[in-house]
């Protein structure tokens, strides 16, 4: 049954009046009738027309226990971005038709799931988000970072921005047209689950990852990104990578970084350059530019890839430093620069 706020508040009158006072503070909600038991889930639904104020105060309104607010079909104008910041909310739109459109200049993430600072200090936990179309308005924002200075300048203007975060889900959601990435984790990510996502035409990537571990991404379908269809950068480690179409990205896969992943069933076609690219990161020493410790792409497997019609080369290992990874049953035809690529023999083993 649905049904909102339907916290222990004391007898059925002062149910009654709490019930009255949430009508008054947020006249968009449409309050369920309090007909199931207390222990579960809040749920509040908005009505068509909500502002992302109202949508960010019904949010943060979700008792402690956690919560899930409910958009309808419609339009939603964002101005600043909607944060979840406390374990247990959850965000759910009706599909395709529920819209959240970043204003004109606003120059803001759409979505941040975690603290909304640039260095979190807890790590939030089971938040979900879905059932959405996020639509970033890139050509009418002016920068890639939320603020200039101070707290926001180290975030990036993603469909979603994901960082600091825990045992978490986004699902059945689209990102296009953002400033950054589409979907972007990062600080700190574990155990998060990606299904059914979409994301096409952003600045860069349609899903890049950071800093994130025992995470699982299945079901993706990302075309048409200036940069790369999936970038995995910066201790990607021990992830699963399945049932993904990467259609005509800068790169299909751009990868340092990166230990013990698993990519099953991925199909990479019509990429402008490479269709996966493999490296390291290079810093500076006493001897000249070299490779950054802990930075190369070890002990990853690919079962089932497919890179085809790619510009460059299906599969580019561009540093010797990247070994002891791992091609099962690949097809790989009509790339520019032939199959597999490696900076020497023998550092990709192929089954």
């Amino acid at each position: 049954m649905k049904t909102n706020f339907n916290q222990t508040v004391g007898p059925a009158m002062a149910k009654t009046n709490a019930a009255l006072v949430w009508l008054l503070l947020f006249p968009m909600l449409v309050l369920a009738a309090p007909q199931t038991p207390v222990s579960e889930p809040v749920v509040v639904y908005l009505n068509a027309g909500a502002s992302e104020n109202q949508i960010q105060a019904a949010l943060d309104a979700l008792p402690a226990s956690g919560g899930e607010l409910v958009l309808p079909p419609g339009k939603f104008d964002i101005h600043r971005p909607i944060v979840l910041q406390r374990d247990g909310q959850a965000l759910r739109g009706s599909g395709l038709a529920t819209i959240l459109w970043l204003a004109d200049n606003a120059n803001c993430p759409v979505i941040i799931m975690g603290e909304p600072v640039n260095q979190p200090r807890h790590t939030v936990k089971n938040l979900r988000v879905s059932n959405l179309f996020i639509d970033g308005n890139r050509l009418r924002q002016q920068r890639e970072l939320w603020n200039l200075r101070g707290e926001g300048s180290e975030i990036r203007n993603n469909g979603i921005t994901v960082q600091s975060v825990s045992d978490s889900t986004v699902e059945h959601v689209t990102c296009t047209r953002n400033r950054s990435g589409g979907l972007v984790t990062t600080l700190g990510v574990q155990r998060l689950t990606v299904r059914d996502l979409t994301s096409f035409d952003n600045e860069f990537d349609g899903l890049a990852c950071y800093l994130t571990t025992e995470s699982s991404f299945t079901d993706l379908f990302l075309h048409d990104n200036p940069g790369a269809g999936i970038s995995l950068d910066l201790a990607f480690n021990h992830n699963v990578i399945s049932n993904a179409v990467l259609n005509a990205n800068d790169l299909g896969i751009f990868m340092r970084a990166s230990r013990e992943n698993h990519f099953y069933n991925v199909a990479i076609r019509n990429s402008h350059h490479h269709g996966v690219f493999m490296a390291h990161s290079e810093t500076q020493t006493a001897s000249g530019w070299g490779p950054a410790p802990q930075t190369e792409c070890v002990y990853n497997s690919f079962t089932n890839l497919i890179a085809m019609n790619c510009g460059g080369a299906a599969f580019r290992v561009n540093n010797t430093t990247c070994t002891h990874n791992l091609i099962i049953r690949a097809k790989f035809e009509g790339n520019g620069k032939g199959g597999l690529s490696q900076a020497q023999p023998d550092l990709v083993a192929v089954q």
